[in-house]
């Protein structure tokens, strides 16, 4: 079983999104005044969407020794601050959203295996572009796996700046949202697809 930390940024549906079962254990890691949160027994950090990056920058380095441990990283917001290592993520909606295509460019881990590219460049509600706001100069050597109509990474995968794993969205937020409507190929098949490719790779490294 998977132990995953997820950042709380105060949002009340973001237990639905994380819930734990037979595969994965979530806890909730509160921000507070003096944040210094232990990451020891854990095998994945998540920042979902909303996340205050201006506290994680104040734990950069923590995060990155957790990494370098070999522990994983999904970043699922555009972080502007530069507490990702190696990758740096850019403020960018100059392009009209109408304009936005999203494509997959690699998937060695097959992330987006059953997924429907279409349901990420239209989401449930119909609105295009929802992934527009910024993209991500990904480090060297790391893969870049979605890009959009511009040839920008939406979507990387890095193995290489750390001992780790890291799983970087330019936007757009990530889990497991089946109890509020996701269909099976969508959005959320990506996370349980993450899920999945952790629990394979801890268990050869164990």
């Amino acid at each position: 079983m998977l132990h995953a930390t997820v950042i709380s940024n105060g949002l009340s549906g973001l237990p639905r999104a994380y819930t734990s079962d037979d595969r994965i254990r979530y806890r909730l890691e509160a921000i507070v005044p003096a944040w210094a949160p232990d990451f020891s027994d854990d095998d994945l950090v998540i920042a979902p969407n909303g996340t205050d990056h201006v506290a994680l920058l104040a734990i950069r380095e923590r995060m990155r020794a957790f990494l370098d441990d070999g522990g994983a990283l999904a970043c699922f917001c555009g972080w502007f601050t530069d507490w990702v290592p190696g990758n740096r993520w850019v403020h960018d909606n100059s392009h009209p959203t109408r304009e936005v295509e999203l494509r997959l460019a690699s998937d060695r881990h097959g992330l987006f295996a059953g997924v429907d590219l279409g349901k990420f460049n239209v989401d449930r509600h119909g609105i295009r572009g929802w992934w527009a706001c910024g993209y991500i100069e990904p480090a060297p050597g790391a893969e870049v796996v979605l890009v959009d109509t511009w040839g920008r990474a939406i979507v990387v995968v890095d193995e290489v700046t750390t001992g780790g794993f890291q799983l970087l969205t330019a936007s757009g937020p990530l889990g497991d949202y089946r109890r509020v409507g996701d269909t099976d190929d969508g959005i959320g098949r990506v996370y349980r697809n993450l899920i999945s490719h952790l629990t394979h790779r801890t268990l050869v490294t164990t």
